[in-house]
């Protein structure tokens, strides 16, 4: 929990410098190229491990990030290795992704159901829920199989239960009075 914490604070503080200039397209491309190096094993253990030299580590990231329009991202990353914070970036990738997708109108569903959807059935839903909040929509889906049936949706604060395990324990609660 307190990796998420510190990441959104490096995801905001790149959010702003994205706003200032206009490059979030930028940003999320090299955060995400940044992201992939840390939560791959064997980098990540380069990365945040004590064996390596940061001279080592920052002509790394130079691989990484050729560019120059990558200065502003391999600078990040040259911070994050200094500080010791380099597995932060997949958590702050994500934060800064979610981050802009509401700065773009698209709200996140977190939506789990208790078996694979198809695409068509995504679909459906994505207009199902696009209708509710008035928002077009980014679905992420998850399978949880003690759902037993039916879908649950999570969007900001707002939750949508039409789960069959929730109508169950409705069902028994009823009865119980």
């Amino acid at each position: 929990m307190a990796i998420r914490g510190v990441a959104k604070r490096y995801a905001q503080a790149v959010f702003d410098l994205a706003n200032e200039s206009g490059t979030h397209d930028q940003w999320l491309a090299d955060l995400t190229t940044l992201a992939e190096v840390a939560d791959d094993r064997v980098s990540r253990e380069f990365f945040t491990g004590p064996n390596a030299a940061d001279e080592s580590k920052r002509r790394a990231i130079d691989q990484f990030l050729p560019r120059p329009e990558q200065e502003l991202a391999r600078n990040l990353a040259y911070m994050l290795i200094q500080r010791h914070r380099f597995d932060v970036l997949p958590d702050m990738v994500e934060v800064f992704r979610d981050m802009l997708l509401e700065a773009r109108g698209i709200a996140i569903a977190d939506v789990t159901t208790a078996v694979e959807m198809s695409a068509e059935e995504r679909a459906s839903v994505e207009r199902q829920l696009s209708a509710m909040v008035g928002k077009q929509i980014e679905l992420r889906a998850r399978v949880d199989p003690e759902l037993i049936g039916g879908i649950v949706a999570r969007i900001g604060d707002q939750l949508i239960d039409g789960s069959v395990i929730s109508r169950l324990r409705d069902m028994r609660a009823a009865l119980a009075r």
